[in-house]
């Protein structure tokens, strides 16, 4: 069983930066996708990004596109999420998606279930004036 450690989160200015890091340990071999769920107070988890860990391709949800980048180093297992521009709807709890099931990330990775994944614990990012 992988293990998921995110880092980074904060707290930031609207139209600041952040960038946030997961970590995977243990069997992180056959990961074959990963990524970025958010979650804000009364609200559903929602997907953010992932990445194919295989292809480096990645898939942003409408709501980030042009202002996040997900990124990977595979040789340190790493993922990353470079949020700019950032928006006061942006604050969230950040979560840490893996999962080793198929060969890539599905196109409908938004919408798949809790128990499709492995989770990291969660970085809080905070956006206000």
């Amino acid at each position: 069983q992988g293990q998921l450690v995110e880092s980074g989160g904060g707290s930031v200015q609207p139209g600041g930066s952040l960038r946030l890091s997961c970590a995977a340990s243990g069997y992180t071999y056959s990961y074959k996708c990963m990524g970025w769920f958010r979650q804000a107070p009364g609200k559903e988890r929602e997907g953010v990004a992932v990445i194919s860990t295989g292809s480096g391709n990645p898939y942003y949800a409408d709501s980030v596109k042009g202002r996040f980048t997900i990124s990977q180093d595979s040789a340190k297992n790493t993922v990353y999420l470079q949020m700019n521009s950032l928006k006061p709807e942006d604050t969230a709890m950040y979560y840490c998606a893996a999962t080793r099931l198929g060969s890539w990330c599905p196109s409908s990775w938004p919408g798949l279930g809790y128990n499709y994944w492995h989770w990291g614990q969660g970085t809080q990012v905070t956006v206000s004036s």
